[in-house]
């Protein structure tokens, strides 16, 4: 410890905001260098390279290791349209001559474009070929440490096939590959469905480490579904048989801030004759501006049930690359002919030129009858008939999932819990081959397009990881599989005999093979207990009092039992422990 580049912390960073980001600054694993990067000094770098040694045992076997490049030509991105896709999220440069590069945050295009100068012929494939790099993106929020940064370490790999049935093999290696090394890492995880977004394909999964902290929320049923949010599919009801159902009028509905004040005064002045108004039979519309990466930008109205709220992530997942804004008053200014807070499907234009487009939660079947606005301050429009009063331009997943909602599947109801990203594999097919044109001659001689499969973790985001599902209240409590050192030897006895004991048992135990960080500060034993348990060794051995006695003490850091090992005895003891 003397010797270690390190220095522990008494107090919380002041930026930190979860336990992973709080306790890697403390335990001294990393340091903040810029908002969302970070440093890596020796301890957090053994645990940053234990991480990708597991993948590396995990992936050779199914794949080839490369290294390409960071710094990326602009041109493949044109190609497959993600340079402006992208928008503000990546880092451009340009170099002296003026040409345009950007920073990678992923390389579809750049593997793409490996393998077309490579392979021409089906004899060339099935191919698997991965990289672990250091990814570039312009997060508008880093925070949670390692969690969302603007540079961190990824393991990303790409599969190449004559046919789809070629990339379901390679999709199901890696996927088992991934099961495995997030078996090996030590953390809870959750294996879900997943949106594939801008990255296309017709297939994706998500690796979630289940944790409090997480900022991906997913369902999971009790039938064995389980999706990210944004990957729900809402069940669409059968419609309803609307010839009897009474006619559209607008009624005074003075003093209905909230959905619950307008639903108390429907109940009392336009009572249904089948059953009371519910905040379900409200239809809320919500007024977004959507930009596209081109710049441009359009209104876009959302029509949801009263009774939930647009989940703007879900909303974004529908609309990448493209991204959503609630409307402010200026866009308000902009559309004089819609009333803020009483907007209906009738104020949108729908049946005009100029109408807006207006698309609805897929609850909304022809036949539902619905409580609106009727675009006049005050006013609500009851009994407005979908299919009858108004046709939307189709469906979107934008309301929020809530617990108790049916799976998609109907294995039951869904739960929400909360998870990190740490992996996410994808079908991609032939969005980029046919963009960048890498074909290959097939067995009858034809050019085909090769079909791909992308596959990603989260090296770096791993480390927090395992921090956040691992760490107490006391520290870090690293697994075995991943720690920097096997155990932490403190000599908290007074002395010379006790020195000469600890410097002798780490000795005997690293000809054996066992790593050892050895506490020789001339510190107090409570500093010494108190940084042994916040850096998190698996095992903490101490020579103490005990050492007069003939013993040392040997602690699990995980559960905190202890136990007095004779001094004659302890190597074979510790071997024990640490190798299980």
């Amino acid at each position: 410890m003397t010797e270690l580049f390190v220095r522990t912390l008494r107090e919380d960073p002041a930026d930190a905001e979860v336990p992973s980001h709080r306790w890697l600054v403390r335990a001294g694993y990393i340091r903040r260098t810029a908002p969302g990067v970070y440093s890596w000094l020796p301890l957090g770098y053994k645990v940053l390279r234990n991480v990708e040694r597991i993948v590396r045992e995990e992936m050779d076997p199914i794949s080839q290791e490369i290294s390409l490049p960071a710094l990326l030509p602009r041109e493949p991105y044109d190609a497959t349209g993600r340079w402006e896709e992208y928008g503000p999220n990546i880092f451009r440069l340009k170099d002296r001559r003026g040409n345009d590069y950007l920073l990678g945050p992923t390389h579809e295009e750049i593997f793409t474009l490996l393998v077309k100068e490579m392979c021409s012929s089906y004899k060339d494939l099935p191919l698997a070929l991965y990289q672990i790099q250091t990814k570039y993106r312009d997060e508008a929020r880093p925070r949670a440490g390692l969690l969302r940064g603007r540079e961190f370490i990824m393991k990303d790999s790409y599969t190449f096939d004559i046919d789809d049935e070629g990339l379901e093999k390679q999709y199901q290696a890696h996927r088992d590959a991934y099961i495995r090394i997030f078996n090996r890492l030590g953390f809870e995880y959750a294996i879900v469905h997943a949106m594939s977004g801008a990255m296309g394909g017709s297939a994706s999964e998500e690796f979630l480490a289940i944790g409090e902290n997480g900022e991906d929320t997913f369902v999971r049923s009790p039938g064995g579904y389980a999706a990210n949010v944004e990957a729900v599919t809402t069940p669409v009801p059968p419609a309803i048989p609307f010839a009897d159902a009474p006619a559209a009028h607008v009624e005074d509905t003075p003093d209905t801030p909230t959905i619950e004040t307008l639903v108390a005064l429907a109940n009392a002045r336009v009572p249904r004759a089948d059953r009371a108004w519910q905040a379900g039979d409200t239809l809320k519309n919500v007024m977004l501006t959507v930009r596209h990466p081109d710049g441009s930008k359009e209104p876009l109205a959302i029509g949801v049930p009263g009774d939930r709220e647009v989940d703007m992530k879900r909303l974004g997942a529908q609309l990448e690359p493209a991204e959503a804004e609630p409307f402010t008053d200026e866009d308000f200014r902009q559309h004089p002919g819609l009333v803020k807070g009483y907007i209906g499907p009738q104020a949108l234009g729908l049946d005009s030129s100029t109408r807006i487009k207006y698309l609805v939660d897929p609850r909304v079947v022809a036949g539902t009858r619905w409580v609106t606005g009727a675009n006049e301050p005050g006013r609500h429009v009851f009994d407005l008939v979908a299919g009858r009063d108004f046709t939307p331009d189709g469906t979107i997943e934008a309301a929020e999932v809530r617990e108790g909602d049916p799976a998609p599947d109907g294995s039951g109801p869904l739960t929400l819990a909360k998870g990190m990203e740490m992996g996410h594999i994808f079908q991609l097919g032939r969005k980029y081959a046919e963009a960048l044109g890498l074909k290959v001659l097939d067995q009858n001689g034809r050019l085909v397009t090769v079909t791909m499969g992308s596959y990603g973790i989260g090296v770096s985001r791993a480390v927090a990881a395992v921090a956040e599902n691992t760490s107490d209240d006391k520290g870090l409590c690293w697994p075995r599989e991943l720690a920097p050192f096997d155990l932490q030897l403190v000599i908290a006895g007074k002395g010379d005999d006790a020195v000469t004991a600890a410097n002798d048992l780490a000795a005997r135990l690293d000809d054996l093979g066992v790593s050892v960080l050895l506490d020789d500060r001339k510190a107090s034993p409570g500093v010494k207990f108190a940084d042994a348990e916040l850096i998190g060794m698996p095992t903490i051995v101490v020579i103490g009092r005990g050492l007069a006695d003939g013993v040392v003490e040997v602690r699990d850091r995980k559960t905190g039992e202890r136990e007095n090992v004779p001094v004659d005895d302890a190597v074979d003891r510790i071997l024990a422990v640490v190798r299980g």
